[in-house]
């Protein structure tokens, strides 16, 4: 018989530095009300669709541990609670990409003080990081084998897996599942808040799509 799971994949709320566009890296900062609205929206969005999440994974960071409590909680799935707490695994290798020297400063500021062309290549290039920080390259070498040994056993076993992470730890993720090509990542963008599932038949990856 076919069996079919998911793995659903969701970028945290909007933060506040989101809201700034600052480059946030691995700096804690909250959700915004907005960033708040839309895990709850994600929430509804799974029970909409009766997607039972048995395993939640996520980075170390608040906003992508509070996106995960509030979408659950919003999901009204119980088995993933103890005492009203959500029982899930965090680990900084789910952590966004460690921007280095951009960290705190927005977008503006960084075309001023090292130039627009510089800034582009850091953002969008695959292999090179801003100074003392991390190129996308480097996150995918950090987020896979985590993805391997980890989180993949849980979707062989057929189970429904959650990841509430961040736009360059997910897209190290679907460069991993392969469905994008690392050349082909940097202009994918993540909406913050809206589940992105990633059907599976038999351990194969058969389609993905947004829940709305």
């Amino acid at each position: 018989m076919e069996h079919m799971n998911k793995l659903v994949l969701l970028r945290h709320g909007q933060s506040q530095w989101n809201l700034e566009n600052r480059f946030t890296g691995w700096k804690d900062v909250p959700l915004t009300e907005k960033g708040i609205k839309e895990a709850n929206n994600a929430g509804h969005l799974l029970k909409k669709h009766n997607i039972k999440i048995d395993k939640v994974f996520s980075s170390i960071l608040e906003r992508a541990n509070k996106t995960a409590e509030i979408a659950i909680k919003a999901s009204e799935i119980e088995n993933l609670h103890q005492n009203g707490k959500l029982i899930y695994e965090k680990d900084q290798k789910l952590n966004e990409r460690d921007y280095g020297d951009l960290v705190g400063l927005n977008k503006a500021e960084t075309a001023d003080k090292f130039g627009k062309e510089q800034v582009h290549i850091w953002r969008r290039s695959y292999d090179t990081p801003p100074p003392n920080g991390e190129s996308l390259k480097d996150v995918v070498d950090r987020v896979s084998p985590y993805f391997t040994e980890t989180i993949e056993p849980h979707i062989l076993n057929k189970k429904n897996v959650l990841i509430v992470a961040h736009g360059n730890s997910l897209r190290a993720i679907m460069i991993k599942v392969g469905m994008y090509k690392p050349e082909e990542i940097s202009s994918i963008e993540l909406p913050t808040g809206n589940p992105l599932c990633l059907d599976y038949q038999n351990g194969k990856l058969n389609e993905h799509y947004y829940l709305d």
